[in-house]
């Protein structure tokens, strides 16, 4: 093999290296991406809840609230949306404006038992957890897997 046949040779491993670190690079930004987003729509989906949790919001005649409702409390918290349907809309909406498909969204108005009982009254904790299942864009033998995020508050008054 001449010089000029060897230069090629090891043009090749080298363009051929270049192009799958460049791919592996994009990747991993797209990775970030779609975890950054969910994140974000997780803490969108929990500025929700602790805005509207008690249903005294004046938006739509209070109709946007969300949460399991108080009807004991004092003052009672009227809000039928038990499972945060309001919620997981805005988490949903947050993440389709990037792009991101959302797998499953919940909504959790005890966690951990926190609050002792389900609660939207204010300085109840809520939690939201958003999943989504990642595909990496460039196949390569890269697996699928699922991201989580979460994000937690306190609902106000």
């Amino acid at each position: 093999m001449d010089a000029s046949g060897q230069a090629m040779v090891e043009f090749v491993l080298v363009v051929v290296f270049l192009f799958i670190l460049f791919v592996s690079i994009l990747q991993m930004i797209l990775f970030m991406h779609a975890y950054n987003t969910l994140a974000d729509a997780a803490k969108e989906g929990v500025r929700y809840a602790i805005v509207h949790g008690t249903g005294a919001s004046t938006v739509n005649g209070g109709a946007g609230c969300s949460g399991p409702g108080l009807p004991s409390a004092t003052p009672p918290v009227n809000c039928p949306d038990i499972p945060g349907n309001n919620v997981i809309a805005a988490v949903t909406n947050f993440a389709g404006l990037s792009f991101q498909n959302v797998t499953s969204v919940s909504v959790d108005y005890n966690p951990g038992g926190a609050n002792g009982v389900l609660c939207n009254k204010p300085g109840c904790l809520v939690r939201v957890t958003v999943n989504h299942a990642y595909t990496p864009l460039f196949g390569l033998g890269w697996p699928s897997f699922t991201l989580y995020a979460a994000a937690d508050g306190r609902i106000m008054n």
